[in-house]
């Protein structure tokens, strides 16, 4: 359904996009995600035509979003940012509007504008003007403006700015039952939106498409590194002893103590090698050395986790630290052959 290939913008010597190229099949819903500045809403405003790329293409349903651009505005509903509003205008004399310049059927009109403010639920303020809506309603008519005309491809840029939890909920509601019927690409900063809404994720970073898949995949690229945290209790040198010997376990890569808020107990951030799951064997090594397990449990990378790893590098710096800071608090000490007293922070 849409379809981007090697897409450039430069403004004068900033290059805002660096051959951007994606895809999105129809009746998905990619999430877009990127720090400010990346290139996001450079991205969209080319898709829905109200800017021009400098080098490449993108098509949605074939037509090309320069060369044929009144086909291609007939086809989408876009929400920028600020939603396109008029302020003097009722909620119902704005979609009625809006559904004259996207030529909808003048039979068809009426039952567009109502089932737009029904799904978006704005049938109790369809006489309202909408500068005296809140901005919660004002991001709703924002919504039912994008697909009053019942566009094949809906563009939505940050469509839960300004709305509280339970509104949040709804437009989320909302989002996945549109894409029955239509192909969406939804950009936003809050990650969990993305989880819970996209079927994929595109990370874009510094103008560059960074990542491309489902939020599973995402967070299984980051899997290497990632491995178990573990809660353990025991005399002293029984967990010297065990430290020891989970250090030999194969597959970990590094061991790191983290602060346990029940006494007497100590908690391990285990990393494990990629593609390694030395579940069982680390909890039979810690029985072996008579300790008791309290607790075990795999820890994967979250989106947010993928998301910074792959913007900033920060949990490729946090691995490299971690794994230093394990090395100095699990490897032997070559002088006498012994741990670091484990209750040590």
């Amino acid at each position: 359904m849409i379809e981007v290939e090697k897409l450039s913008k430069i403004y004068g010597s900033t290059s805002a996009l660096k051959e951007v190229s994606f895809a999105v099949q129809q009746g998905e819903i990619l999430g877009f995600l990127g720090p400010n500045g990346a290139g996001k809403t450079t991205t969209m405003r080319i898709l829905a035509g109200y800017l021009p790329a400098t080098s490449g293409t993108a098509k949605i349903a074939g037509y090309d979003v320069h060369e044929d651009s009144m086909a291609v505005r007939q086809l989408i509903g876009y929400l920028p940012e600020i939603p396109p509003l008029y302020p003097e205008m009722t909620v119902e004399g704005f979609l009625f509007f809006v559904t004259r310049i996207k030529r909808v059927p003048a039979g068809d009109r009426s039952a567009r504008v109502r089932l737009a403010m029904r799904r978006c639920g704005l049938l109790n303020k369809q006489k309202v003007l909408i500068r005296k809506l809140s901005k919660g309603y004002k991001q709703r008519v924002g919504i039912a403006q994008a697909l009053v005309h019942d566009p094949q491809v809906i563009i939505l840029d940050e469509p839960t700015v300004g709305l509280d939890p339970r509104q949040i909920i709804e437009v989320r509601n909302l989002i996945k039952s549109l894409a029955e019927e239509h192909t969406i690409i939804l950009s936003t900063h809050i990650l969990p939106e993305v989880s819970m809404t996209c079927n994929r994720v595109a990370i874009i970073n510094q103008g560059e498409i960074v990542a491309t898949g489902s939020p599973e995949e995402m967070s299984n690229k980051l899997a290497s590194g990632w491995g178990y945290e573990v809660e353990i209790e025991g005399e002293i040198q029984e967990i010297e002893t065990g430290l020891k010997l989970l250090a030999e376990v194969p597959g970990i890569e590094s061991l790191e103590k983290i602060k346990s808020d029940n006494e007497g107990r100590l908690r391990l951030q285990i990393k494990c090698q990629p593609e390694m799951e030395p579940g069982k064997e680390i909890s039979n090594t810690i029985i072996t050395a008579g300790l008791g397990l309290c607790e075990l449990r795999r820890v994967r990378a979250s989106l947010e986790d993928v998301f910074l790893g792959l913007t900033t590098g920060e949990v490729a710096k946090n691995s490299v630290i971690n794994k230093e800071k394990s090395e100095r608090n699990i490897e032997l000490k070559k002088d006498n052959n012994q741990l670091p007293d484990p209750w040590e922070n």
